[in-house]
């Protein structure tokens, strides 16, 4: 995309009802329906109108936090909200007993329940505090999760609330309440003791960390920070990390990716979230830093000298992010091509003459080379992979808005589609929504024809990238490092171009010289695919652009070069 075309941007902001709950609107509702009830009782309102408002309080509260429980990476939500509300309602439940001879009985229970209430955010705090710490540390031992999650803290104390209404509506002696609420307030007791204990484990271990790694003798260490969801960035580069046969660690800055990571490696991982955190972790023996994207907590790390830091980034395209400026901040730049350093220097980013080192795309290798061995030409298998909307205009370079009509053209070609989107996809919902288009779109022709597409999780989650380019006779794609990588492939590809004449998009996307260009309004869609399951006018092409995108090496042992450059800044 040329400066020439960027759009502005608009941010998704989702449903009026999202807005509402982002906004905390629903609590303010809550809120004020629980004091309308306490004022009602008050007033000598017959009790059971005044507990009725109370109650649709307690409904507001409970509905919209129960979705959000039900996320995988909450550990404390809901948790510490509506605690005004509840505690209020608290107090209306216990002007209901009525009870002179057990008053003291009756409002010692509202005041522990409104206590407990209350205290979920001195719960929640002190279970933010104590996040995982490490694992696959040699001569460290610290217990990374609590005994109890403290999400279901709100929900204990609100089960409380409820039962305490329904004692006091049915005249239950106060006693049997008090009694209650003690044994209530045991989950949120262990929730406290053991996030203290978890707290005060974390910094005995941090006072040992530096000696610790300082006996580990790690050469490098690989420094991460992405959201959840993101762990490919990672994994890629992990195995061929491994291959260099040094000690290492991972640092992580994100708690939620903390698991996820712990299970792509058996080398020591370790959750160190702020700037400060990262000075325990430089020790003697340790001579480089590896990067796999552009994160700006990056340079909390890359602060550090003596270190060299390198980044090499997690796939090589023309995308924007490609030629960023930040690149800069790292002493080396490891690219797949020259390609990637004439990127730079096209888009005037200046860098120092030895700032890059080609060393291909080493995932590339398992990639089968020429046609595949069972191809039929009869009943092709084409592979759609668009790329996600990206953070800003400038980036944006998906083909979802087409994809259904991509998809659908090749299915009246008699394709077997392989449909791989990206795990950044659902943050637009628009995109969101024509994936989910093509993914019926695709259950329904299987059905019709028996013909075995793949989509979802199989082709997204249990397939590889590589495993679905070794299934596919040719690939439909975006700019996006999917591309280059299929390169290797020798197959034929084609591109859709979003926003750009086809003169336009070759100037400023060389790779498009090799591809079929499929226009924004889907003019050569028909020649694109063509192209693909045809004649192939641009093997040639294809074949003298990939050494200019992926190195000039021997295909037979194409990883071992980036392992012979690593080896230099480690050993």
């Amino acid at each position: 995309m040329s400066i020439n075309t960027i759009e502005v941007a608009t941010a998704d902001r989702g449903s009026l009802a999202k807005r509402i709950v982002d906004a905390a609107a629903h609590e303010l509702a809550a809120n004020a329906l629980a004091i309308a009830g306490l004022t009602l009782a008050l007033a000598g309102v017959p009790v059971g109108w005044a507990l009725g408002v109370g109650a649709i309080a307690l409904f507001i509260a409970l509905i919209p936090e129960i979705t959000q429980a039900a996320h995988p990476g909450n550990r404390t939500r809901p948790t510490g909200r509506f605690t005004l509300s509840r505690a209020v309602l608290a107090i209306s439940i216990g002007l209901v007993y009525n009870d002179p001879s057990s008053a003291w009985v009756t409002w010692a229970s509202v005041a522990l329940l409104s206590m407990l209430i209350a205290g979920e955010v001195t719960v929640r705090r002190i279970v933010d505090g104590a996040i995982p710490y490490a694992a696959h540390v040699p001569g460290l031992s610290v217990r990374n999760y609590g005994l109890f999650r403290a999400s279901k803290i709100f929900y204990v104390n609100s089960a409380l609330l409820v039962i305490f209404g329904a004692l006091a509506l049915l005249h239950v002696s106060a006693w049997v309440s008090l009694v209650v609420l003690f044994l209530g307030a045991i989950p949120s007791a262990v929730v406290i003791l053991d996030g203290i204990i978890r707290i005060r484990g974390r910094r005995i271990a941090d006072r040992s960390i530096t000696q610790v790694l300082t006996e580990y003798e790690p050469a490098f260490v690989v420094h991460w920070d992405a959201p959840s969801g993101t762990e490919y960035q990672l994994s890629m580069w992990l195995p061929y990390l491994e291959r260099l046969n040094k000690r290492y660690f991972v640092i992580v800055r994100n708690q939620h990716t903390f698991d996820a990571v712990c299970a792509l490696t058996s080398a020591p991982v370790l959750l160190r979230k702020t700037l400060v955190d990262q000075d325990a972790m430089v020790v003697p023996s340790l001579k480089a830093a590896f990067y796999v994207n552009n994160g700006i907590r990056n340079s909390h790390f890359v602060r550090f000298p003596g270190i060299t830091h390198i980044q090499l980034n997690h796939g090589d395209s023309d995308k924007a992010p490609s030629h960023n400026p930040v690149f800069r901040m790292f002493d080396k730049n490891f690219v797949a091509g020259r390609a990637a350093i004439d990127r730079f220097a096209a888009h005037g980013v200046s860098t120092p003459t030895d700032f890059f080192a080609i060393v291909g795309r080493p995932q590339v290798e398992s990639v089968q080379v020429g046609a595949r061995p069972d191809a039929d030409p009869q009943s092709p298998v084409v592979l759609y992979a668009p790329t996600w909307a990206g953070h800003n205009a400038d980036s944006n370079y998906t083909s979802l808005p087409n994809g259904y009509e991509i998809v659908a053209a090749l299915l009246q070609r008699g394709c077997t589609v392989i449909y791989r989107s990206h795990p950044y996809t659902h943050l637009d919902k628009n995109n969101h929504a024509q994936s989910q288009r093509i993914a019926t779109l695709l259950a329904s022709d299987a059905a019709a024809t028996g013909r075995k597409h793949l989509y979802g999780e199989y082709a997204e989650r249990i397939l590889t990238m590589i495993e679905c380019f070794n299934a596919s006779d040719a690939l439909i794609s975006d700019i996006s490092s999917v591309v280059p990588d299929f390169l290797f492939s020798g197959k034929p590809f084609a591109i859709s171009m979003m926003s750009e004449t086809e003169d336009a998009f070759i100037d400023e996307f060389p790779i498009g010289k090799a591809a079929y260009l499929i226009g924004a309004d889907l003019s050569g869609l028909d020649d694109a695919i063509e192209g693909l399951l045809g004649a192939d006018s641009l093997q040639h092409v294809r074949h003298e652009l990939k050494s200019y995108y992926l190195g000039d090496f021997d295909d037979n042992d194409y990883a071992s070069h980036f392992v012979t450059e690593a080896l230099k800044y480690v050993q």
